[in-house]
């Protein structure tokens, strides 16, 4: 919803933090590569550290240089499919990582995989439609996309590792956190399959006429 809207706002922002980036030769696929790789790193010394708020810190950095891949590729005219269909992929693994690394440490298995699968549907959802007639990117501003997830799990782990100052464990404001990340992923697929059905539904009237 955030990138949906916002846009255009955002977008010049990314392109001007990209320049180091573009100075220093990088194609949009090796950005996408190499932002993979910083979030597996992060991710893997959370399970030697188990410092909430230091992976909070850490992750959002790698997110923040995987974000860049697309200004690098608008700036050097090397937009393609191919990428695009790339960049979609690590973010699913992305996903993975990160949910894997703190199920690890908090013991949340059943509850990253609940998570992790809204994701997945959320993405699918929108995905499966394209397959059966063309759909515009822009028209799906959701409530709970890859952003605002990106968004949430830094704010959580950061939160979490502030919990003890509260009174609270990690593990606790971990716990809180995912499920609730996991019921906006799923009620977001939710949403998305609703408009999908009605724009399928409107595509095979048309059809039929």
């Amino acid at each position: 919803m955030i990138d949906g809207l916002f846009k255009r706002h955002i977008d010049p922002l990314w392109e001007s933090l990209s320049t180091p980036l573009i100075r220093l030769g990088m194609t949009p696929n090796q950005v996408t590569g190499t932002g993979l790789v910083l979030v597996a790193a992060v991710s893997a010394a959370y399970l030697w550290h188990e410092n909430a708020a230091l992976f909070g810190l850490t992750l959002a950095v790698a997110f923040a240089f995987d974000a860049l891949d697309g200004a690098v590729a608008r700036r050097r005219a090397m937009c393609t499919r191919s990428g695009g269909y790339f960049d979609a992929m690590v973010d699913r693994y992305q996903e993975l990582v990160v949910l894997a690394a703190i199920a690890a440490v908090h013991d949340l298995w059943a509850l990253a995989l609940f998570a992790l699968a809204g994701g997945v549907f959320t993405s699918y959802a929108k995905a499966r439609t394209a397959i059966e007639i063309p759909i515009s990117n822009e028209a799906w501003p959701d409530l709970f996309e890859r952003l605002e997830r990106v968004i949430f799990l830094c704010a959580m782990l950061l939160v979490a590792g502030a919990a003890p100052l509260a009174g609270l464990t990690a593990t606790g404001v971990v716990t809180v956190g995912l499920a609730v990340y996991a019921g906006l992923s799923h009620l977001t697929a939710v949403q998305r399959m609703r408009r999908a059905v009605a724009m399928l539904t409107a595509a095979d009237r048309e059809r039929d006429g």
